[in-house]
């Protein structure tokens, strides 16, 4: 995917477009609103997202983001220092997808960045139950059953178990697990809260003897359900 990344600050730039590069992104990077307009005025058709700094040299990432929304359906995040309410709601206003304050985390970028995409290309579900060995999930509802019966489960637990139930068979990464289920509106999922999570779904989900592992561990790799 590429993303159109404009911030005029050499340093932040090259620093954002190697993280982009390494999280298999390709990038296109400008450093003022004027070449920035030329790559929406022609590539647009190109690009997957943008990533507008709010205070350019020549303009304001606000003007690019109303171009953005003029010619198509792309989703935008504004990098800024401006973290004052009425800038913040300008830019959402306007059509910005998220606002993202400096100095940030380049992890919490990439998954905001993935978070937004998803809700772009996120499918409509066509199947309501899904089946794994004795648990059954059912999607309308949202509840997730053992055996028949019931199981409560906090909301982090059943998003970590949609994540594994979207993909059974495949060995998920602890990375791929912390970044699908960062959620824009809560707060930053770390590592040993994940191990917290996997631990207590573990232990839900899990009979013994019949089911002792759901949730495989792949050693190195990280975690799966299914074969």
């Amino acid at each position: 995917m590429k993303i159109l990344l404009v911030e005029d600050d050499k340093t932040i730039a090259s620093g954002l477009e190697y993280s982009l590069q390494q999280d298999q992104f390709s990038t296109i990077l400008c450093y003022d609103t004027t070449s920035a307009k030329k790559v929406i005025s022609e590539k647009l058709d190109q690009i997957a997202l943008c990533l507008f700094d709010l205070s350019l040299p020549d303009g304001s990432g606000y003007d690019l983001c109303k171009m953005v929304k003029e010619r198509g359906d792309i989703p935008v995040i504004f990098l800024t220092a401006i973290d004052d309410e009425v800038n913040v709601v300008m830019g959402l206003d306007m059509g910005a997808d998220d606002y993202i304050t400096k100095p940030f985390r380049v992890r919490e970028l990439l998954s905001r960045i993935k978070s937004v995409l998803r809700r772009y290309n996120k499918q409509p579900q066509t199947k309501s139950i899904v089946e794994i060995e004795n648990i059954r999930i059912n999607l309308l509802e949202g509840k997730v059953y053992k055996n028949g019966e019931e199981i409560v489960l906090t909301a982090l637990e059943y998003r970590l178990l949609l994540i594994f139930a979207n993909h059974i068979g495949q060995v998920l990464s602890r990375s791929q697990l912390l970044e699908q289920i960062w959620d824009v509106a809560g707060d930053f999922v770390n590592d040993n809260t994940l191990t917290v999570y996997i631990k207590r779904l573990r232990e839900k989900l899990e009979d013994y003897p019949q089911n002792p592992q759901i949730i495989k561990t792949v050693r190195g790799l990280g975690y799966k359900i299914g074969d």
